[in-house]
């Protein structure tokens, strides 16, 4: 499996959070709301194979439901989708490398949120709630448990529960970026979004879904979600912004221009023809 260096997956990602801020407004919507879609069936599942789960096998259900999740991203990155959590990570570094303005970037995350938020409540009320998936049985309970769990947090640990959910999310796009075939990308995908889910810490989109899906059966209210939502948004944006984006920003910066990524390779020999 072809992979990139690290300093060569940072030209990479500037070069794609530039290219996310370049979208038309319908082509963002589109694969916003793909991924706000992608990201709950991945939630759904996690909830419709390890709700059953109970007696002595039940210890099992967290490994087995953090394995399937991931399935979300991979979808989102392979497919096509525009996710917030990524999109936190990417476009900061294009700002960093002063390729996008901050108006720019601003508009990209208002967008997506936006948009992944109409894909996460279609799913979770066209699938879990008119369907019933998340609303019959041991279903339900996992729903409202997941829901509440959340909830509960208060704002500064939803915060730093955002901020270790996002640095390990942004760090699974990162890798993507970093495998020329499939087969690197889904497991670099994987592993780090199996990671985040099996220790239970919250990213804004999954939320999108799982506090909606309660709602819709009747449990909490849209305010108690606000209350969740605002740290949570928070802290993702700075897992993905400092703790990925400008961290690397710093550590590679001095080879942003001069690594010779596929993308810069025609550059450097056209201008080496042109004696500059």
């Amino acid at each position: 499996m072809a992979f990139f260096k690290p300093e060569q997956i940072a030209n990479i990602t500037v070069e794609t959070g530039t290219k996310k801020t370049k979208y038309s407004l319908l082509k963002s919507i589109i694969l916003g709301f793909q991924a706000g879609a992608f990201i709950s069936l991945g939630y759904l599942l996690f909830i419709r194979v390890t709700a059953p789960l109970t007696g002595d096998i039940a210890g099992i259900s967290t490994i087995l439901g953090a394995s399937l999740f991931p399935i979300g991203l991979v979808l989102t990155l392979i497919a096509g989708g525009e996710l917030l959590t990524g999109n936190m990570m990417a476009v900061p570094l294009a700002w960093l490398a002063r390729k996008i303005s901050f108006k720019q970037l601003i508009a990209n995350w208002s967008i997506i949120t936006i948009s992944n938020f109409i894909g996460a409540v279609f799913v979770a009320y066209v699938f879990g709630h008119v369907v019933g998936l998340t609303e019959t049985g041991p279903f339900l309970e996992k729903t409202i448990f997941i829901a509440e769990h959340k909830l509960e947090a208060t704002f500064i640990q939803a915060f730093l529960s955002g901020i270790g959910c996002n640095w390990l999310v942004a760090l699974a796009v990162w890798l993507s970026y970093g495998s020329e075939d499939m087969t690197g990308k889904i497991l670099g995908i994987w592993f780090p979004t199996m990671t985040f889910v099996a220790i239970g810490f919250q990213h804004v989109v999954a939320n999108m879904f799982v506090i909606p899906a309660a709602i819709f059966a009747g449990h909490f209210t849209w305010l108690e979600y606000l209350h969740n939502f605002v740290p949570v948004f928070l802290g993702n944006a700075v897992g993905g912004s400092v703790f990925v984006a400008l961290a690397y920003y710093h550590a590679y910066k001095k080879n942003l221009v001069l690594t010779e990524t596929p993308a810069h390779k025609s550059n450097v020999a056209m201008m080496k023809r042109g004696g500059m």
